[in-house]
């Protein structure tokens, strides 16, 4: 699914692309907790803020890091400077390292051709550098979401029990599926109240994307309700950082160890 192109003499770590119809369904909660849990497993893991419209993974670390993706886009740092460590960074289990975004600015919601081609480009290269890049995409379908999740390997779409949630991530596959008809998105239930409130909303988006789309979605995981979660978002941290064996981190451990087994056996 990868369409930039990088340099041939190492592989590039896999590129992960997390993405959801609508806000609010706890993406970057999400994506803050993989880049952990694949660090915990031996990875060096980036995560990128590619919300370029309304940024927030500084926030949720607390990091007040030096360059953002803006800096980038308006050339006055390449992107390998853009990094900055969470948790210990990259070198450190449970640490990985960290591309911003601009918290609170909409200036670059609308970023297309070469400012967006510059970017997916970067990433890409980028990746060269890590066993696994991890992109934490703004919500919705708009065209620089899109190109993001087209330099991914792999597309997680993150959805809850809510009927906006399951026709906004339908029209985000849609979409997805319409600029590459091999998309296949793999499906995350987020807060999920019960698993079997959780596969029935797997169940209905399943139907719905089979039904209009000819494609057979895959659920990769259900992560359950947890009051842990919002605590550690008020904490800045990662859920497994503060509570490791809580109901939420055991289930975002159990999703990375399985896409970890799907890259082996890719």
């Amino acid at each position: 699914m990868k369409i930039a192109s990088a340099p041939q003499d190492r592989s590039a770590g896999r590129i992960l692309a997390i993405a959801s119809g609508k806000g609010g369904v706890g993406k970057t909660m999400l994506s803050i907790g993989m880049a952990r849990a694949f660090s915990q497993m031996g990875e060096r893991c980036l995560l990128m803020d590619g919300d370029l419209g309304m940024a927030n993974i500084d926030v949720q670390l607390g990091l007040q890091p030096n360059s953002d993706i803006s800096s980038v886009i308006n050339g006055r740092v390449a992107i390998a400077d853009a990094v900055c460590p969470a948790m210990g960074g990259a070198s450190q289990k449970g640490g990985f390292d960290v591309i911003s975004g601009r918290s609170g600015s909409g200036a670059l919601a609308n970023l297309a051709g070469p400012g967006l081609t510059k970017l997916a480009t970067g990433v890409a290269a980028l990746s060269l550098s890590y066993d696994r890049a991890i992109l934490d995409l703004a919500a919705g379908a708009d065209r620089a979401t899109i190109r993001l999740a087209l330099t991914a390997d792999d597309v997680v779409i993150v959805l809850n029990d809510e009927p906006t949630s399951l026709t906004d991530a339908y029209a985000f596959v849609k979409t997805l599926r319409l600029h590459d008809d091999g998309a296949s998105p793999l499906v995350v239930i987020n807060n999920a109240p019960d698993m079997s409130a959780a596969n029935e909303a797997f169940s209905a988006f399943r139907k719905t994307c089979e039904a209009f789309l000819s494609f057979t979605p895959t659920l990769a995981g259900i992560i359950r309700r947890d009051p842990t979660v919002p605590a550690a978002i008020r904490s800045q941290t990662a859920v497994s950082l503060r509570a490791p064996q809580c109901d939420a981190a055991k289930d975002i451990q159990s999703l990375a160890g399985s896409l970890a087994r799907g890259k082996q056996a890719a």
